[in-house]
């Protein structure tokens, strides 16, 4: 069988690929959060993107999903859990624990990435996932934890310890859980059938020009909070 490796959708997602590996890099050698949460901005504009492109351009291709999983267990599922991994090692320290079992409790975290991958399997043999995800995407789950980690560093929040470990257990769980979460996809771009993505693209824009800096989770959150309300919900009418 032959394949081909350098197509533009391709292209694109080993471009999400370089853009988590060095936010990764950035988060271990430097703490750079900022720079890491525009890496994995730039990272979720790829993934956007190479499927659009896949589409558009008629070269979808079993190479190019299983690249795409890949891309995004680098930069939506380690770089979040290197993140909160930074993030609790410069957190202040927990009450009631010896430095060794605090030391060891950072490693906590790293159950966003175990999640991660999860999370993105069921994604790939899920027909259901089409025009919903089950379970919080991966790359809304990175922004959040990256965007906290900016929030941090720049003084505007303070998340100790436990914080940070009650982040990564709740993240995780989000990941995996049964929760319907609607999706950006639009069907054609009138009014009737996009109600709660336009409304939901609209009350965001107003965050963003409200909140600015805090613009982001508080966006995440709430995108977690309708779609958890708009799933109990559909479940009582059935």
């Amino acid at each position: 069988m032959k394949i081909k490796f350098f197509t533009i959708p391709n292209l694109l997602t080993l471009g999400n690929l370089l853009c988590g590996s060095c936010a990764a890099i950035v988060l271990l050698t430097s703490g750079d959060f900022a720079t890491a949460f525009w890496l994995v901005v730039a990272a979720a504009v790829c993934d956007f993107f190479d499927g659009f492109a896949a589409r558009l351009l008629g070269c979808a291709s079993p190479i190019g999903v299983q690249l795409d999983s890949l891309a995004d267990m680098v930069s939506f599922g380690l770089v979040p859990a290197l993140a909160l991994f930074c993030m609790y090692g410069a957190a202040p320290a927990m009450s009631g624990l010896s430095d060794a079992a605090a030391g060891a409790a950072q490693y906590v975290t790293l159950i966003v990435a175990a999640f991660s991958a999860l999370r993105l399997a069921k994604f790939n043999i899920d027909d259901s996932q089409h025009t919903e995800f089950c379970g919080l995407p991966t790359p809304a789950n990175g922004l959040l934890c990256l965007s906290l980690g900016m929030l941090v560093q720049g003084g505007a929040l303070v998340m100790p310890k436990e914080a940070v470990l009650a982040t990564a257990v709740v993240t995780a769980f989000l990941l995996i859980s049964p929760i319907r979460m609607f999706a950006l996809k639009f069907k054609g771009f009138g009014w009737r059938g996009n109600e709660l993505r336009y409304s939901f693209i609209i009350l965001a824009a107003a965050i963003a020009a409200l909140l600015t800096r805090y613009a982001v989770p508080v966006i995440i959150l709430l995108y977690i909070i309708v779609s958890t309300v708009r799933w109990t919900v559909n479940r009582r009418k059935a």
